[in-house]
């Protein structure tokens, strides 16, 4: 695997995303698979539905640094843009009966954070290594 930046921010958040989901899943026995209530993983709320979505998310980002930098690029877009989208629609849900992935405040702070690594990294780096591949190839 080539040290590019994508891989390795992808690499490391797959990697957590996917500690976390399962951590989740042996604190939220006995909570609703989906609903407005969680149990606290740290300072984190979570019940099972947000765990299935932590390992979704952890397994397409460590899928794709293990691919390709473009892979790696088009995930870690993808995902710093839906995390960013979660935490602005999160901000809404906290409190609401339509909180069904059981949001906290301490989760739209880490959605917002990842949206931000995510997207900066997914669309600034990397852009050296496609620069150089063109030029080789004129």
């Amino acid at each position: 695997m080539s040290q590019s930046p994508n891989r390795i921010i992808g690499a490391v958040f797959g990697a957590v995303y996917l500690l976390v989901g399962v951590a989740g899943f042996f604190v939220t026995s006995g909570v609703a698979f989906a609903g407005t209530e969680g149990k606290a993983l740290i300072i984190f709320d979570v019940n099972p539905l947000h765990n299935i979505i932590h390992l979704l998310i952890g397994g397409a980002l460590l899928l794709a640094a293990t691919r390709s930098v473009p892979a790696s690029k088009a995930v870690n877009t993808t995902v710093g843009a839906v995390y960013l989208l979660v935490g602005v629609v999160g901000l809404f849900l906290v409190g609401s009966g339509a909180n069904i992935i059981a949001l906290n405040g301490a989760d739209n702070v880490l959605h917002f954070a990842s949206a931000i690594l995510l997207l900066g990294v997914g669309l600034g780096a990397d852009k050296a290594a496609r620069t150089t591949t063109a030029t080789a190839r004129a």
